[in-house]
């Protein structure tokens, strides 16, 4: 409830604007995930596309917020919350292409019912269970969380691009990161744990029935909540990196790996040695 106040020679409505647009872009991107059974807001049949079009629209409110501020700690904020979220975007995305190309079909819907014999994780073999490294990896990177937290580096850039931000401002950019966090998490449970489908296994008809006992809604929060726990552990286990590691990281290893990963999933697709 504090007062929200602005620098003197900032850019009043973009300094306003800035943490609604990141906020906005939050809520945006849950509109097609389904969280139980017949629970779903907008069952779009490019849902994938979607939430990868739409996640990209946060980095133009950091930007807004980073040069509307009139400081040069948040301007380099924003400026390294760029350069990462850009980065990270690519691996990220040719992480969940993969699960596409397995599933055939960019709905969330559809990705989900093709998990009813089985997980993608435990169904595509070693490709899928790459392909979920790399995104845990770059998802934790998107959303400016530790180790990969450059963008609000307070040893260095005082808080980086929210420096200036003080009252509700402030808490609508610690909501979207929160928001982003749990999204990417339910994004990850969806692709590769299938979402609020029950743990499936082939021919096992009174295991998989005791299975669909417990409640769809326990399965996919069960999920995310677990994802969510594993991207806090990396903060408790892992120093900071520096920006030149960061970028080196995304640029010479996950990215080609991401690459390679994407064509043997191809191959396991055509081939059809998965499960």
């Amino acid at each position: 409830m504090k007062e929200g106040l602005v620098p003197d020679g900032a850019d009043h409505f973009i300094f306003n604007l800035a943490p609604f647009v990141v906020m906005i872009v939050a809520m945006l991107i849950l509109a097609p995930i389904a969280f139980a059974k017949n629970f779903q807001i907008w069952d779009i049949n490019i849902g994938v596309l979607y939430l990868s079009a739409i996640s990209s629209l946060s980095v133009i409110g950091i930007f807004m917020a980073g040069w509307a501020s009139n400081n040069k700690y948040s301007l380099l904020g924003a400026m390294r919350s760029g350069a990462q979220i850009v980065s990270y975007e690519l691996s990220a995305g040719l992480s969940v292409l993969s699960i596409v190309v397995m599933t055939g079909s960019l709905s969330i819907k559809d990705i989900i019912l093709s998990q009813q014999n089985g997980w993608w994780i435990f169904k595509a073999h070693i490709p899928a269970l790459i392909s979920f490294v790399i995104f845990i990896i770059a998802v934790t990177a998107e959303t400016n969380r530790a180790p990969f937290d450059m963008a609000e580096a307070e040893s260095e850039l005082t808080a980086g691009f929210h420096t200036e931000y003080s009252g509700m401002r402030f808490a609508l950019f610690f909501l979207a990161e929160y928001i982003n966090i749990f999204i990417v998490c339910a994004i990850g449970a969806t692709l590769f744990f299938g979402g609020w489908m029950p743990l499936h296994i082939n021919n096992w008809q009174g295991f998989n029935h005791i299975m669909d006992y417990i409640p769809s809604s326990v399965w996919f929060f069960g999920k995310t909540i677990g994802l969510i726990f594993l991207i806090m552990w990396f903060r408790w286990t892992f120093p900071r990196l520096r920006i030149d590691q960061l970028l080196n990281l995304e640029w010479k290893y996950l990215l080609p790996i991401s690459m390679f990963n994407l064509l043997l999933m191809t191959i396991v697709a055509i081939m059809g040695w998965h499960f």
